[in-house]
């Protein structure tokens, strides 16, 4: 039973990575009300596994690995459904997707190049992450009770992208301090 609740983080990431394709298609299907149910269940998953695994030391390296890939598949996912449904502007998403492809890519390039990278979540990337959970949030319950969004468009759009920005721009500084430190 022990070794059960040890992975109970874990295993709550998992669930998380499910709801990401589930809140996708349920939304697609025009499911609002499920998949803003889905969406809000994966986004207190996430604080329970948290919380588990600061507290009771149940992190694992598996879980580390895990946990950001869960999130950043939750996002993709509502940020690509909610804009098939014109709920969110085209040029948003792609900005928001091209942010997290060039934080992997640039990895990707400091590890092929043996460089020293410490890939650590800063300040700036979590509060861009939970602007865009809300943001995402946002518009799931404007559609699940057929509200109109247009008491926080176009202004919360440009918050998302401006924390976007300087998001990717901290991340970017990191790494060009580190490719610049290993090729002096």
């Amino acid at each position: 039973m022990t070794s059960v609740i040890r992975h109970l983080p874990n295993m709550l990431t998992g669930l998380r990575l499910v709801a990401a394709p589930a809140t996708a298609g349920l939304l697609l299907a025009g499911h609002f009300a499920a998949a803003l149910g889905v969406f809000a269940a994966a986004g207190l998953s996430d604080v329970a596994d948290g919380y588990l695994a600061k507290r009771y030391g149940f992190g694992t390296q598996l879980g580390r690995y895990l946990d950001p890939a869960a999130d950043k598949a939750l996002m993709l996912a509502a940020f690509l459904a909610l804009t098939a449904l014109g709920a969110i502007p085209v040029w948003l998403t792609g900005f928001v997707i091209a942010r997290d492809v060039a934080i992997v890519l640039a990895v990707g390039v400091a590890k092929a190049w043996a460089v020293s990278l410490e890939v650590a979540p800063l300040p700036i990337g979590k509060a861009c992450t939970v602007l865009q959970v809300v943001y995402a949030g946002a518009h799931l319950a404007v559609l699940a009770f057929g509200a109109e969004p247009a008491f926080f468009e176009p202004w919360a759009a440009a918050v998302i992208a401006g924390f976007t920005a300087a998001s990717w721009f901290a991340y970017g500084r990191i790494w060009f301090r580190a490719m610049w430190n290993a090729l002096r």
